[in-house]
């Protein structure tokens, strides 16, 4: 098969990307693990839901803002260094949450855990993009894949040994063991080296042009994708850090359902099957943008969302359809870690590729300032309707967007770019 020997470090590239996948699932569930912490939190100190969601908030933008940063440390210095910090800080920061005893102290442990997320996260998609120009949407879907599902191992223990030790073990001990597995296969990690990746052919159009990140900013392309993401993003994130109190609220996060010969709480049994899912949907989606288009593919998925988040309303108070439909939410979701940072390598090319998507992944902050507005919205209207109606319109307009604006203004400019 072309371009898939192994020249370079051991193992070749096939090897990077599974170390990039192992680390990216070691770091899911300081993000997707979070909604098993909010309510207990909340019964010790009632400090209230929407002040405990500020701790996540800041997290995603410490995780997605300080990326660009961390992607051009990688740019020059390679995906070593970067990680290994991460890796460090990762476990600190659920060692801190541990022993939060105040909002300040619960803050300042999400901004420390955020900033090593996004240095191991921003390292891992930005290796991946680079080592693998023919396959982006495959390799960046395989690598946000571990994001996706890694957590999906861990969900059941973390959530028993919350009911069983209390929150305080679970972030302590899994907050160790976590870190210490990122800091030790951050020392196999590779750039990428030209002669492992030559005589390589992708099917999707790229850039002839390698652009520095300031360059990328200032073409009206990149803002068109930034907003998209943020529209879809802002969904996907309500959804996975409000699960936990939309289950609550709809009555249903202990009423136990048997589904493929499993039967487990809704809210657990959804926790479960919406990891899974939202990591396959990565590489699979991925893949058929390698194949049939990025844009096509955006298409697809963001409609998908737009219904399954009002079908989870109007239907999500049985146990089964809250299960069921939480997972169609995840897998129309998740994909746009792996077709947003492959559709920015495609159109501003490999060189600065780890900076370039750390841009455009700060599009997941800039979302993540709208979960703690939907608890308020939540608490002035008296129930979750307004907030998934608005999840709804962002990704109905998103599809939209990505057909009629996002392809003839990419097309364009790739075409100028062997001029520029």
């Amino acid at each position: 098969m072309s371009g898939t020997q192994t020249t370079g470090p051991i193992g070749g590239r096939w090897f990077q990307l599974l170390i990039g996948i192992i680390c990216m699932s070691m770091i899911a569930n300081l993000q997707y693990g979070w909604t098993l912490f909010v309510n207990p939190i909340d019964a010790k100190f009632g400090w209230g839901r929407a002040a405990i969601q500020v701790a996540f908030t800041i997290f995603v933008l410490t995780e997605t803002w300080l990326v660009p940063i961390e992607g051009y440390l990688v740019d020059k210095f390679g995906p070593r260094p970067v990680v290994f910090g991460g890796g460090i800080l990762c476990g600190l920061g659920w060692m801190m949450n541990a022993h939060a005893e105040t909002l300040t102290m619960l803050y300042v442990a999400a901004a420390v855990s955020g900033v090593g997320a996004g240095a191991v996260y921003g390292t891992c998609v930005g290796n991946a993009l680079k080592w693998f120009p023919d396959r982006r949407g495959l390799a960046a879907g395989m690598t946000a894949a571990g994001f996706g599902a890694g957590s999906a191992l861990t969900v059941i223990p973390i959530a028993n040994m919350i009911a069983n030790q209390g929150y305080q073990d679970a972030f302590w001990y899994f907050g160790i063991g976590q870190g210490v597995i990122v800091v030790v296969l951050s020392l196999l990690l590779s750039k990428p080296v030209k002669s492992a990746i030559t005589n390589v052919k992708a099917a999707v159009v790229q850039t002839r042009k390698d652009f520095r990140p300031m360059e990328m900013v200032k073409q009206p392309v990149f803002w068109i994708m930034y907003i998209m993401f943020v529209m879809v993003a802002a969904g996907g994130l309500m959804a996975t850090a409000q699960l936990g109190p939309i289950a609550k609220d709809f009555q249903i996060a202990g009423v136990t359902v048997s589904l493929m010969g499993l039967a487990l709480p809704a809210l657990t049994f959804a926790l479960t099957v919406d990891r899974v899912l939202n990591g396959l949907t990565r590489p699979f989606f991925g893949w058929v943008s390698d194949k049939i288009g990025r844009e096509q593919t955006m298409t697809l998925c963001f409609t998908f969302e737009c219904l399954g988040i009002l079908g989870l309303y109007y239907l999500g108070r049985d146990p089964v359809m809250f299960v069921l439909l939480t997972g169609l939410v995840f897998f129309a979701w998740g994909e746009i870690y792996s077709l947003f940072p492959s559709t920015n390598a495609d159109t501003f090319g490999s060189t600065y590729a780890a900076g370039n998507a750390g841009l455009l992944y700060t599009a997941k902050g800039t979302a993540s300032l709208l979960v703690p507005l939907s608890s308020v919205l939540v608490t002035a209207t008296g129930g979750w309707e307004a907030v998934f109606w608005v999840a709804s319109f962002l990704n109905g307009t998103a599809a939209i967007l990505a057909w009629f604006v996002l392809r003839p203004m990419r097309r364009k400019l790739i075409e100028r770019s062997a001029n520029m």
